[in-house]
């Protein structure tokens, strides 16, 4: 059996041989970056005419003085700026505003989801976000799309992924205001729990079929039918259940949540992020800081789902709603900007079109964070958040080389980053002179 195992193997060796000295393979690319000004997000520091080293898919050395190897491919990226991938903690690629907020679901074949996230998988990794946080999405097309961008058919983000979301019978997270027989009834393996025992299983259903993180719908929503945007629909026990069986599994909640007492009651259970958070209190920040629970604050979703209301784009009740949270969570977030809660970078981007993600660093600014501020949260606090800051969210040795770069200064103009020139992610190069890298399948 070892013998046959061992010419097996070099037989195997023997015909890939030719084709290993071609090219060199990704793992071993080498290329220097000369970086006009190098930020780095942890402490805020810019340092001028740096190198950054990439071999494979991860930095190997970072300075101003760092050597650059015979052989290597030299990306020259004088007059800008260069920074980490950013990183997008609330999206659905599988949705998109341009078939309709509700309606499009009657008219589409199972696996047109996943289709429809291939599209703007590539369009937000050119948009400069490496890693998104993927928070609920039906028929599995998350994790389906996960799985093809990481074996290389597929072009987009490094995609941590939550599979359906859990909610309760009637809630944000389930499907409402339809003929019984034209959208049959959810159960838990499509994520809606009643109990706590309910609650357990829809996680663990999750977790098996392959979710990285956990989203609960703590609370109403603004698209959603048949509920008020405020109003709590997880028990407290349900919330604590969830995040046990989560836990228990090394996974993480995300907690979507609007109103106050959802809020609370999910911070009080130990949920990683609040999403949204559009009614906060002095008593919720004071919460966040106790726990550590960040605010994933999805500043461009309000902005957007508010203008579609004005504009006659969303059902009435819908667009009532929209209008009716839309100050308030400008307030809540400038009263958690002020109070030092922990931010996390996300947009909810599938409530407007994918690729217009940067325009949140222009609402957070507008609302009270400064750009070195804001862009920490898309990079060392958001890798925070996901666990992952020993390799996400810097440039430096060790970590993934993702990597973007703009021209001019985004700490003094924060809307350049809506104009990204150049993308990398793990060593790959997929933007340059602002112009889209053809990629081979397998790179």
């Amino acid at each position: 059996m070892r013998a046959r195992l061992a010419l097996a193997l070099a037989l195997a060796a023997a015909t890939i041989t030719p084709f290993a000295t071609q090219a060199q393979t990704p793992a071993e690319r080498v290329i220097a970056i000369r970086a006009g000004r190098l930020l780095d997000p942890a402490t805020g520091r810019v340092t001028e005419n740096a190198t950054i080293l990439v071999r494979g898919e991860r930095v190997a050395a970072v300075g101003a003085d760092v050597a650059v190897p015979s052989g290597a491919e030299v990306i020259d990226l004088a007059g800008h700026t260069v920074m980490p991938g950013f990183i997008d903690m609330h999206t659905h690629l599988d949705g998109d505003p341009s078939g309709g907020y509700r309606d499009h679901r009657l008219h589409e074949w199972p696996g047109y989801a996943a289709i429809v996230g291939v599209k703007n998988a590539r369009i937000t990794l050119l948009a400069g976000f490496t890693t998104v946080r993927n928070l609920g999405s039906d028929e599995w097309a998350d994790i389906a799309l996960r799985d093809a961008i990481n074996n290389g058919l597929v072009p987009g983000p490094r995609i941590v992924a939550a599979g359906f979301s859990i909610g309760s019978t009637g809630g944000h997270c389930d499907t409402n205001g339809y003929r019984p027989d034209r959208y049959p009834h959810r159960g838990v393996e499509q994520g809606i729990a009643n109990g706590v025992d309910e609650a357990m299983a829809a996680v663990r259903h999750q977790i098996k079929y392959g979710a990285d993180v956990i989203k609960i719908c703590a609370t109403g929503g603004v698209l959603s039918a048949g509920d008020a945007v405020g109003v709590q629909q997880l028990t407290e026990e349900e919330m604590r259940a969830i995040v046990r069986a989560a836990t228990m599994a090394e996974r993480k909640v995300a907690a979507h949540a609007h109103g106050t007492e959802g809020i609370k009651a999910a911070i009080r259970a130990g949920v990683a992020s609040i999403d949204h958070g559009a009614m906060l209190d002095d008593e919720a920040i004071r919460l966040m800081k106790e726990h550590g629970t960040f605010l994933v604050p999805t500043r461009l979703a309000f902005e957007s789902v508010a203008r579609g209301a004005r504009e006659g784009k969303l059902a009435p009740w819908a667009a009532t709603k929209a209008l009716q949270v839309e100050e308030a969570a400008r307030a809540s977030f400038a009263a958690a900007v002020r109070a030092g809660v922990n931010i996390a970078f996300g947009t909810d981007a599938g409530v407007f079109p994918h690729g217009e993600n940067a325009e949140e660093f222009v609402l957070m600014v507008r609302g009270g964070m400064t750009p070195a501020q804001a862009i920490r949260s898309a990079t060392v606090d958001a890798a925070r958040l996901l666990g992952r800051e020993a390799e996400l969210g810097r440039i430096a040795p060790g970590y993934y080389a993702d990597i973007v770069a703009v021209r001019g200064d985004p700490l003094a103009d924060v809307s350049l980053l809506r104009q990204v020139a150049f993308v990398m992610k793990g060593g790959v190069v997929y933007k340059r002179d602002g112009a889209e890298v053809q990629v081979a399948v397998g790179q």
